[in-house]
């Protein structure tokens, strides 16, 4: 190795190699260049935009928060509840709690939706008897039910057919219910839904804290 070798500088962990310089004021404690005030206020307005943006996003593409506003749903939700809504496309299925846009003719404000339970889905014949509901000839199995039996009705209008005194689902849609069965409008009123017409599954009760669990 030459002299003049020797009295160059040794390369740092970065792999540069220079000589050192005394701090001016503009670095931290471990030698990195300080921010201004300013750039940490704009970094924070970008960081918080971009939540916001995500947050927005989210609730109108994937998840929504309602507020359930009457007791039709009783007891599984109670008046004052507020529960998670999972929006983007799913099968629906029979026991499904959905929120669904308000259908045409039933009273109420159309801009309020409604939230009722999947009991029939499409081709099957929904029938009561002595209060209890029957699917396709069977007996429907609802332990969500305070008190069994009481569930009424005759066939409902917008029907694709009638079958042995029940209601014939059509094609695309499906038959909801209130769990209060004794005050609650739902198929048994307006008929089938079409499933279009379906916001989401509510699927986490966020409100009551002490409640606070998947439906």
């Amino acid at each position: 190795m030459t002299s003049d070798q020797a009295e160059q500088p040794a390369p740092d962990e970065f792999g540069t190699a220079g000589p050192a310089s005394e701090d001016d004021g503009q670095n931290d404690a471990n030698g990195k260049p300080k921010k201004s005030t300013a750039r940490v206020a704009a970094e924070w307005v970008v960081v918080l935009s971009g939540a916001l943006v995500l947050a927005l996003v989210l609730r109108a593409v994937l998840f929504q928060a309602y507020y359930i506003r009457f007791t039709s749903m009783e007891p599984t939700l109670q008046n004052g509840d507020r529960v998670l809504v999972y929006k983007l496309g799913y099968d629906v299925n029979r026991g499904d709690l959905v929120v669904f846009e308000r259908p045409s003719g039933v009273s109420g404000r159309q801009e309020d939706d409604l939230i009722k339970r999947v009991i029939a889905l499409p081709g099957e014949v929904v029938k009561f008897v002595d209060g209890v509901v029957y699917i396709d000839g069977q007996r429907l199995y609802e332990p969500y039910l305070e008190s069994p039996g009481i569930t009424v009705g005759g066939p409902p209008p917008g029907c694709d057919a009638i079958v042995d005194g029940g209601c014939l689902i059509g094609a695309g849609q499906v038959f909801v219910m209130g769990d209060n069965r004794a005050n609650s409008t739902d198929s048994r009123v307006f008929g089938p839904i079409p499933e279009r017409l379906i916001v989401g599954r509510a699927f986490l009760r966020l409100w009551p804290v002490t409640d606070f669990g998947r439906l």
